[in-house]
């Protein structure tokens, strides 16, 4: 194979061909067919919605699930890599009802009909499909797409409706009533985690704080309670105060209050803040008010109502150390109220609106300050601070959430959190690894069992049925496949989700059964990717089964709260074991200010419009190397993508200089590409041959243990070492003429070398890494190859290069210092020692510009300039000039030229007749004479001018 000079492509021209090619010569579907499916590496891909556009959060970790399987599969293994879609839940929703106009879920049903929302849903969920492709497309991730599962697929589906059965059968799912975070616009609870996985979810809000006076029965004195929440005064049922706190009765303004002795002087205050003149008219302990009844602020609310109990929670922290209980609306003071049997009374709808009482009709949020106000006007609330805190938003919609005794199902996690920290702990391989026991952990130890009931449309229809039998006895039951549907009710549909799954009844025993008008979690359909992207169990048992748990999971931080976690919680409560053994967990990618990415702040660059820039590549590497990799959050600067990009065209500056020389000289490449290491015998060959294979060792080492950022770390550095050292160290040899065995030799070596780079590149840069390949081998593609494997590293010569080289840069920092050029030759250096299997004098003597080298102590120059060292920094200086010349005159580097040099500068001229013949030879001329040639300029060297005239013989 012959090389041609000037034959690199720009990268945007490169990647978008490369692109075509892959897809022409499916090489994607080559690298996996061409391993052996029994030698398995499962990836799970966390699916995106479906109606999101892709961006540099979502484009990150398909860097990532692109890295790992490209490395993996040049390591033998056969890696399928499918596209999965999230298709169901709020954020597709909202999506359909932006489309149709809908402000209310009343509109559904009434605007309407769910058949129609709900086929106007399935028609949405394409929407963003092409520009996902093209994009994942242009950053160079190999998946696929054609055979991409989604949540919303009839398969998939049953799939979840069997994982539910099997968890209900094993007594993991119930049904209960717990008070879930809830969101009064689109009338569903949502689970914790849900909304806690990302930052942002809990806002500071103002809000009325209110001061409320309980009379006590057949007692002139008010018991006084805090909250931050004067909409739940109307759900009161009782109070609460903790039975070992001390409290006092006070007397203010002829009114007898009862607060926590601690808590006084901060409760009677007026507006400034100072304390008001009260009395202390006796203490005791919290003991002493339990059991005491209340006169209800409003309606009666029964049997055990009105009463106040001792509850451990009530703190003196804040407040008035006396808690009013509204169980519908809080999660201890309901747990309290189911244990002790206190009333639960909900007074607002699923949309947040007042049934009963005062405000009836009225919305929740838009009312709380109103019922603050009204009860201080009517003397119920004693005063109203206002008060910052931070209040439970929904991430999907921003729309503020409420705490509300819900009817769900539930999974049983506490039933199963000692196995889950156990199988994360001996089993999963966590990067970075504080994760494991950190974030993770915490979250499975602190999780509350899971609600997995939603009360929405678009998603999985929860497989429960239930009857009520001729006593008024209630029965349920659990369908775990269509064909049990089928068997039950004669009806097989072409669709399960509702309206028309609603449709469908049956009887059983004389009890006819209807389908509960849930839906799923959009998280449990999540969590149940690794089996039902395979309809499992109706189909591909032995593949699911041989490939579980999964090898590697990847996505960002906030999905260690989510998908992680309920794909764990799924699994080991169906299997019994870790889904996963590999996972890495990213940081968030933030805008160039620092802050979140948003378009409004115009912080952030098109990742398209920045790949076309600087190429994908550089983009990947970037990130790959940055601290987003080690969970950390990273501010992505453009800047920094064209910093990488220059970084990496060292790889085609070696390109250009390796082909320029190679067709000069005729060198080809004859398809061996072996190890050339016994037959070197120049310590720059052995060195820069070492070095690769050292490189192919790091890389890989840390690779296995997942380490991205380590593993792509010592890559620049490697191509500094080959660009900046080994190639301009070894152009000498490339310019001389002849046949020789050491030019040669570091033909072999530099191709070598250069291919081994593409190898060891192609899981990160694999546009880059593909060009390279197929430039100099001809092969197919660079992707289709087994990692190189590790060869022979000559310690003594590495060791000796690394110090000679740090004797170097000592000496080019003392001549910074000094402020003298590197073109002024000196008279010598002095160095601590010499190496054992390499020249260091040689190599000091070119890179420090000295005449001799001796060895004995700290490294030092000799910085005195004789004239006729200054006569040999002058003729450098001419040499650097014409080579420029030579450049901009168009000329070839193998061009023989005329050369006239004039100056009117008499130490000039010394320098230039003292120093000919090396001019001549430097600048490939045949000899300096006075004339004028077809290119001329003048330049300065040291304020003296010089004239150059040259033309190409």
């Amino acid at each position: 194979m012959k090389f041609r000079a000037n034959s690199r492509r720009r990268a945007l021209e490169y990647e978008k061909d490369l692109v075509k090619q892959w897809k022409k010569n499916k090489t994607f579907e080559k690298s996996i067919s061409r391993r052996p499916v029994d030698d398995s590496y499962v990836f799970y891909d966390g699916p995106p919605f479906i109606t999101g556009i892709p961006h540099h959060g979502t484009l990150l970790s398909s860097i990532v699930k692109d890295v790992v399987p490209r490395y993996q599969t040049m390591k033998g293994k056969h890696v399928e890599r499918v596209w999965g879609w999230d298709t169901h839940g709020l954020p597709a929703e909202n999506f359909v009802e932006k489309k149709l106009g809908i402000t209310s879920r009343h509109d559904i049903g009434e605007k309407i009909s769910l058949a129609d929302y709900i086929i106007t849903a399935r028609e949405s969920m394409v929407s963003n499909a092409a520009l996902w492709e093209s994009t994942i497309d242009r950053i160079g991730r190999w998946v696929d797409f054609k055979g991409a599962y989604k949540t919303m697929d009839k398969d998939y589906m049953e799939s979840v409706w069997w994982a539910f059965k099997q968890l209900y059968e094993k007594g993991k799912i119930y049904e209960g009533e717990r008070v879930l975070m809830y969101d009064t616009k689109w009338a569903t609870p949502l689970s914790k985690a849900e909304v806690t996985m990302d930052a942002g979810a809990y806002q500071v809000v103002t809000d009325p704080s209110v001061y409320v006076k309980f009379k006590l029965v057949d007692e002139n004195v008010y018991v006084l309670a805090w909250t931050t929440t004067p909409w739940t005064l109307p759900a009161n049922t009782a109070l609460a105060v903790n039975s070992e706190v001390e409290y006092v009765e006070v007397e203010l303004d002829n009114n007898h209050y009862i607060v926590a002795k601690d808590l006084a002087n901060k409760v009677f205050t007026d507006e400034k803040h100072q304390v008001l003149d009260y009395k202390v008219l006796r203490s005791f302990k919290g003991s002493h008010l339990v059991g005491k009844k209340y006169e209800p602020l409003f309606d009666d609310r029964g049997e055990n109502a009105h009463t106040i109990w001792a509850a451990d929670y009530v703190s003196t922290e804040s407040g008035t150390g006396i808690v009013h209980l509204a169980p519908a609306y809080g999660e201890e003071d309901f747990l309290l109220a189911k244990e002790v049997g206190i009333p639960v009374v909900h007074v607002l709808d699923e949309y947040g609106i007042y049934t009963e009482g005062d405000w009836i009709g009225e919305d929740v949020w838009e009312i709380n300050k109103t019922i603050a106000k009204t009860l201080l006007e009517r003397g119920v609330v004693w005063k109203i601070d206002y008060v910052q805190h931070e209040y439970p938003h929904n991430p999907r919609t921003g729309n503020r959430l409420m705490y509300r005794a819900h009817p769900s199902w539930f999974m049983d996690i506490d039933g199963q959190r000692q196995q889950m920290l156990v199988e994360n702990s001996e089993h999963i391989n966590w990067f970075p690894e504080h994760i494991k026991h950190g974030r993770f952990e915490k979250t499975i130890e602190q999780a509350p069992d899971w609600n997995l009931s939603r009360d929405r449309f678009w998603a999985t229809a929860m497989p429960v049925w239930k009857g009520i039998d001729k006593d008024g006895s209630e029965h349920i039951k659990v369908i775990g496949s269509y064909a049990e549907l089928t068997e039950l009710s004669g009806i097989e549909l072409d669709d399960y989700h509702r309206p028309w799954v609603d449709d469908i009844t049956f009887e059983i025993d004389g009890v006819t059964y209807t389908r509960i008008e849930k839906v799923m979690d959009g998280w449990f359909e999540s969590g149940s990717m690794p089996f039902a992207q395979f309809h499992y169990p109706f189909e591909n048992v032995e593949k699911f089964e041989q490939n579980f748990p999964g090898d590697f999971i990847v996505e960002y931080v906030g999905q260690v709260r989510a998908w992680f976690y309920y794909v764990h919680a799924v699994n080991v409560g169906l299997f019994g074991h870790n889904a996963f053994k590999n996972v890495i967990v990213t940081g968030n990618i933030a805008g160039n200010d620092g802050r979140k990415m948003s378009k409004s702040l115009g912080n952030f660059t098109d990742p398209n419009v920045l790949m076309d820039e600087y190429s994908a590549d550089s983009l990947r590497f970037l990130l790959l190397q940055s601290p987003v990799l080690n969970g950390e959050d990273f501010a992505l600067q453009d800047k920094e993508v064209g910093d990488v990009a220059r970084k990496l065209s060292m790889v085609w500056n070696m390109y250009d200089f390796f082909t320029m020389y190679a067709e000069v000289d005729g060198w080809e490449f004859k398809g061996d590409l072996a190890d050339p290491t016994e037959i070197l015998e120049n310590p720059l060959d052995q060195w820069i041959v070492s070095r690769i294979h050292q490189l192919v060792a790091e890389v890989g080492k840390n690779m296995d243990t997942y380490d991205i950022p380590n593993a792509v770390k010592p890559i620049l550095p490697f191509i500094e070492d080959a660009s900046n050292w080994y190639v301009r160290r070894s152009r000498r040899r490339f310019w001389k003429s002849g046949d020789d065995t050491d030019k040669n030799n570091a033909y072999r070596t530099l191709h070598y070398v250069l291919v081994q780079l593409s190898e060891v590149l192609a899981p990160f840069t694999p546009f880059l890494a593909d060009e390279l390949y197929q430039k100099l081998t001809g092969g197919e593609s660079v992707h289709l190859l087994d990692w190189p494997v590790g060869g022979h590293v000559n310690e003594l010569v590495v060791s000796d290069m690394e110090l000679v080289r740090e004797y170097v840069n000592q000496g080019l920092s003392i001549r910074a210092k000094e402020r003298q050029k590197v073109r002024q030759p000196l008279a010598s250096v002095t160095v601590p020692t010499f190496g054992t299997t390499i020249d260091f004098k040689d190599i000091l003597k070119d890179e420090l510009n000295v005449k001799d080298v001796f060895d004995g102590g700290d490294v030092s120059l000799d910085l005195y300039v004789t004239p006729e060292l200054a006569r040999e920094g002058l003729m450098r200086e001419v040499v650097r000039h014409v080579q420029s010349a030579r450049k901009d005159a168009g000329l070839n580097v193998d061009d023989r030229i005329n050369l006239s040099l004039k100056t009117e500068d008499d130490d000039l001229q010394k320098a230039i007749v003292e120093h000919e013949t090396t001019i001549a030879d430097e600048t490939l001329a045949t000899h300096l004479r006075s004339g004028e040639y077809n290119y001329n300029t003048t330049v300065k060297i040291d304020g003296v001018e010089l004239t150059i005239s040259l033309e190409k013989v």
